[in-house]
């Protein structure tokens, strides 16, 4: 691990000591129906060359890899083999980029047997560029008993609710409350307590592969109702804009929506506390973070890199402001340290609040 990473651990060494940990129940083990992630490190390959395997994975058959290849300047395909189930499910992208990079969703389909997600990444302004980023697409189906986390989804295009998942069987509804603005209603997958608890992603997508940023404006909790406010932007001019995008919530289960496997992950909200601050095997308030710098911060997850791991950020807040993952992050032992830089719209680093999460396979 580099010495600098080293430093940045010992930055928040104290918030970790003070955290307080909850016992947790375990949970019944339950699936995303199809799932994969992947890190495009190299974002100049020629299709289709095998993605790091270390940061890769899914419910494709043992053996097979995940590939991808660029196919125009900052526009890259991933390719998850044989999990293909069309435009069906729902994905997310972050940059990895510490120089104010940004990347969304094109779309996704299915190539024969595999799905293929389309991503297009960005200069501050919105000049295409070769970025670096991480990935994922997942598919659920089903109904999940109480008591073992929840999972929701939905995908918005053209101002329209598209598709959704509800691993409670309720309803996922969205409505327009402004330019560029969305209310995302999530029934019944909040904490049976009413408190705000689990994590939100959220990337924009836009079909032309023009560039379009969204984040959380905010999110809160009545009773088991969850509402993410959904804010959409022009890289270009920061204006609000409306914008096609992909939002997903997770409770005490991983980003791509699996539980047992995975036993490792993760998240936490910068300006909240209590459960959205969550481990999985160690609880509530597990996690920790700290600022290093103007716009800079790192999140250590305790004893959770395990395997093969992903990770995504979104912004949290008003305005044009957004967040990347800084650079890859490092493996203490099995600590994860997960560095994350946020900007202005021109891309300056600015301090910004942020959704994160973690995963991994095992």
């Amino acid at each position: 691990m580099h010495l600098r990473l080293r430093h940045l651990c010992a930055a928040v060494a104290v918030i970790l000591a003070a955290a307080l940990l909850s016992p947790v129940t375990p949970a019944t083990a339950a699936t995303a129906d199809r799932f994969g992630f992947a890190y495009v490190k190299d974002p100049t390959a020629p299709t289709w060359t095998p993605l790091p395997a270390a940061y890769q994975y899914g419910s494709w058959t043992p053996g097979l890899t995940a590939t991808g290849g660029k196919v125009a300047l900052g526009r890259f395909l991933v390719r998850f083999p044989n999990i293909g189930l069309g435009a069906r499910g729902n994905a997310h992208v972050t940059a990895v980029a510490r120089d104010g990079r940004f990347c969304e969703l094109v779309r996704w389909y299915g190539s024969g047997t595999d799905e293929v997600v389309d991503v297009q990444c960005f200069r501050p302004g919105g000049t295409p560029a070769d970025t670096p980023f991480t990935v994922l697409w997942t598919f659920s189906s089903g109904v999940l008993p109480a008591g073992v986390g929840a999972y929701a989804s939905a995908q918005v295009t053209s101002n329209l609710l598209v598709q959704a998942y509800n691993s409670t069987g309720a309803p996922v509804t969205v409505a327009t409350v402004g330019v560029g603005i969305y209310a995302v209603r999530l029934s019944g997958v909040g904490a049976p307590t009413g408190e705000l608890s689990g994590n939100v992603q959220v990337t924009a997508q836009q079909p032309n592969a023009q560039p379009r940023r969204c984040k959380i404006l905010r999110w809160g909790a009545s009773n088991a109702e969850v509402v993410v406010y959904v804010a959409c932007h022009d890289p270009g001019t920061g204006a609000a804009m409306n914008s096609d995008f992909t939002v997903s919530f997770h409770r005490e289960r991983s980003v791509y929506a699996s539980f047992g496997p995975p036993r490792y992950f993760g998240y936490l909200a910068t300006p909240f506390a209590g459960p959205t601050n969550y481990s999985y095997p160690l609880g509530v308030g597990a996690n920790g973070f700290g600022p290093t710098g103007i716009g800079t911060s790192i999140v250590k997850f305790p004893a959770l890199h395990e395997r093969h791991t992903t990770a995504q950020v979104t912004a949290i807040g008003d305005g044009p402001s957004y967040c990347t993952i800084q650079e890859l992050w490092a493996q203490i032992g099995s600590d994860a340290v997960l560095p994350v830089a946020c900007f202005a719209n021109n891309g300056r680093l600015q301090d910004n609040q942020y959704s994160s999460t973690f995963s991994s396979s095992a």
